[in-house]
Order: structure tokens, then sequence, then C-alpha cells
């Protein structure tokens, strides 16, 4: 895939994932006010650590919730931080090279198990 499409693909699926945590705590505010059942505070932190804590971010401050709860927004900022650390970290070509440079090898190498598990089906 060329890079315009990668950088596409990450930024639709960077926005599609802060949209569902940011949903996500909406209708965890929803149910806490409500009674009903909620979203376990565990899926809520994993949308914020697979991509969506910028969403998390703005739901909480936004909507008034989870601000108070321990150990669960101090989680969340830490989930923050270490995201910014990365994006701060990609941002430096070095860094960037690298890291491009060691996700292409992980992919060959990958490509090439799936190569010769395809080539010997019953090896693997």
């Amino acid at each position: 895939m060329p890079i315009w499409g990668t950088v596409i693909a990450l930024g639709l699926y960077v926005t599609l994932i802060n949209v569902v945590a940011f949903l996500a705590f909406a209708w965890d505010k929803r149910c806490a006010r409500n009674g009903q059942w909620r979203v376990p505070e565990r899926s809520l932190l994993a949308l914020a650590a697979i991509g969506g804590s910028v969403g998390s971010l703005i739901a909480s401050r936004r909507l008034r919730h989870k601000t108070r709860k321990e150990p669960f927004r101090t989680n969340l900022m830490v989930i923050v931080i270490v995201h910014m650390a990365i994006l701060t970290a990609l941002s430096i070509p070095q860094v960037r090279d690298i890291v491009f440079q060691l996700l292409s090898e992980i992919a060959a190498q990958v490509k090439k198990e799936l190569a010769e598990s395809a080539r010997y089906p019953g090896r693997y």
C-alpha cells in the first residue's frame, strides 16, 4: 500500500476509534443515570488504549463522567501520556525511520512465514 493510503487508513482508524470511545463513555453515562447495566471500566480503558484516548478524554471532561473515579482516572491519563510520548517520538525523523524499518522487517518475516505455512499446510 502506498504511503498516502496508509496515512489515510490510519487517519480513518484513529477517527473511528475516538468516535466509538466517546460514544461508549456517553452510553455508560446514560446507563449510570438510568440505573442500567454499565460499560465495564476495562472496556472503556481498552478503547482508549487502542487509539481512542482523545475521544475518551474529551468525553470524560465534556460529559463529566469518570472524572473523580480512581484508579480509572489515573489509568486513562497514563494512556493519554503514553500516546503523546509515542506521537512525539514519531515526530523525530530518526526515531520514525527506525520504527518504520522495524515494522518493515516484521512484515517481511510474517509474509515469509505465511508463504511457508501455505507451502507446507500440515507443518504449522
